[in-house]
């Protein structure tokens, strides 16, 4: 039996880390800007850069994109579907959640729409993949 881990769900944890990682850039300006005592005071409002509120937005988004990823992946490796195209999405859908927060922060035109489309792309035909296979 071979306990190595598929490209699909490889992608998968590195879009965890991702995840998992993204927030502390902005809780570090947070504390910085409010400063520590207020911050763990849980104040009613909050002080970000605009760097900060744009990452957090993209954070947020990264969240809320993690879900049908997740299930396209866990149900592709539940039906044992592992393709050319499915290890494809995988990478383009974890590239492009890297670069969706720096489209983000940089404002630069067009990045942010095309990083986000090319994750939802990736995710549909990879749904689209598994539920064929």
């Amino acid at each position: 039996m071979d306990h190595s881990l598929s490209t699909e769900l490889r992608y998968l944890i590195y879009c965890g880390f991702l995840m998992l990682f993204l927030w502390v850039p902005y809780i570090l300006a947070e504390l910085k800007v409010t400063g520590i005592l207020k911050a763990l005071g849980y104040p009613d409002e909050r002080s970000l850069p605009v760097w900060g509120r744009r990452l957090k937005r993209a954070h947020y988004n990264l969240v809320e994109n993690m879900v049908p990823f997740a299930i396209v992946v866990g149900a592709g490796e539940f039906l044992n579907i592992h393709t050319a195209t499915t290890a494809t999405c995988a990478a383009v859908f974890f590239w492009a959640r890297v670069a969706h927060p720096i489209a983000q922060v940089t404002r630069i035109w067009g990045t942010r729409s095309l990083a986000f489309g090319a994750g939802v792309t990736a995710t549909l035909v990879y749904l689209y993949a598994v539920l064929t296979g």
